[in-house]
């Protein structure tokens, strides 16, 4: 690898890739690093599937070149736009062929140093490497910001996980499991882990869960201004998300906070609905206490009614999600942590998703303070690839030579 590059992207999912994918088209100085489509291939369980529809489940390819229904159609694997749920071992294969067409210059290794340095920045790679890059985008994705709830947090590594540890969950067969957890990742690990013959109890404590409904496009006009389609939901709060993403910037921080944390709050997809009815749940129980016993992992639960009770399995696995929080970027040096002005603990991000450190840009989720909840979702690498790279493009003086014709 050359020792200075103009531009380094740090991770290899989605956005990395689509943003990866324009600058190659326009002929930049880059590179990736990252393992591609890892959250997808190896911290997902299989046969899990996405909640998201087929229609907004593409990554960004220069002219539109390459959507998910066309990767399908050429494999002769079942697609729909809304209505037939996509497989992750579809999507991550759909990531890895997009890779393979528009970015087969990936790095496969792990960023652990990144400070600045005269003209730039300084990047040390696990495998020994430091090279320098003018500009680094950082499209990590949600794998460092792991959430376990406080009282879990005693439990020993061998009797506790997080859901995106498990992507086979044949070991579990036979064992006692509990899943903590009321979202998509709880209720398909739950489903999931009863059809791997596990013996699975849910805990949540939301008194009721929550399952979307992928509709199908309106078909009349009068539906069409009432429930509008959008790459976030069917519905006109959705549409604003997704399609105004540079509106969202204007808004108060208390209310951007909380809409990027609650907008569509935990739910399933309701194509899994019908399957978790085998599965026992503990609906409506906060987690209290927990503590190993004798190679178990016991849970003190307090009841909708107040009343306490004690369950124990071989295992627990925390599908409590995400929170974003840039302190947890290991590799982030001391100084670029102290010079970042924060929305909560997130980075505030300019109108190119450049943060306060000069030439430092988040994407993806992290983004979702300062751009909306569509950053959450595949949906927003559209929004994002186009508009990073134009001011990439643009900051660096680099003369525009295309590799594809339109």
């Amino acid at each position: 690898m050359a020792t200075t590059r103009d531009i380094t992207i740090v991770g290899a999912g989605p956005y990395g890739l689509s943003i990866a994918a324009h600058l190659r088209q326009h002929g930049a100085d880059f590179c990736v690093i990252g393992s591609t489509m890892q959250s997808w291939l190896r911290n997902m369980p299989k046969g899990m599937l996405l909640k998201s529809a087929g229609l907004t489940s593409s990554l960004v390819a220069p002219h539109g070149n390459y959507s998910l229904r066309q990767f399908c159609t050429e494999r002769d694997i079942p697609y729909q736009d809304m209505g037939l749920p996509v497989s992750v071992e579809t999507f991550g294969a759909y990531g890895v062929s997009f890779q393979k067409k528009f970015v087969p210059e990936v790095r496969d290794v792990r960023v652990v140093g990144l400070r600045p340095c005269p003209g730039g920045f300084s990047l040390s790679t696990a495998d020994g490497e430091t090279f320098t890059s003018r500009k680094v985008v950082l499209a990590t994705g949600l794998d460092s910001y792991r959430h376990i709830p406080g009282p879990l947090a005693s439990l020993p590594p061998g009797l506790l996980t997080h859901s995106a540890d498990h992507h086979d969950l044949s070991q579990f067969s036979g064992r006692d499991v509990l899943v903590v957890g009321g979202g998509a990742s709880a209720i398909d690990l739950a489903v999931l882990l009863h059809e791997a013959q596990a013996r699975v109890r849910l805990v949540a404590r939301t008194p009721v869960l929550n399952f979307l409904t992928q509709e199908m496009h309106a078909s009349t006009l009068l539906q069409r201004l009432r429930r509008p389609l959008s790459g976030i939901g069917q519905d006109w709060k959705g549409l604003l998300c997704s399609d105004a993403p540079w509106l969202y910037r204007y808004l108060f921080d208390r209310f951007r906070l909380r809409t990027a944390k609650k907008f569509l709050g935990p739910s399933g997809g309701s194509f899994m609905q019908n399957r978790l009815a085998a599965v026992p749940q503990l609906l409506g129980f906060q987690l209290i206490h927990a503590e190993a016993r004798e190679e178990h992992a016991c849970l003190l639960l307090a009841g909708p009614d107040g009343r306490q009770r004690t369950v124990s399995a071989d295992h627990v696995i925390a599908a409590t999600g995400y929170e974003a929080d840039v302190r947890r970027l290991g590799y982030l040096s001391a100084g670029i942590i102290e010079q970042l002005q924060l929305i909560g603990l997130t980075p505030r991000l300019s109108a190119h998703f450049e943060s306060s450190v000069p030439g430092l840009y988040f994407v993806g989720a992290i983004s979702a303070t300062s751009f909306g909840p569509s950053m959450r979702f595949i949906a927003g690498a559209d929004f994002t690839s186009q508009r990073i790279v134009k001011h990439l493009m643009r900051s660096l003086g680099t003369r525009n030579r295309p590799l594809y014709a339109s």
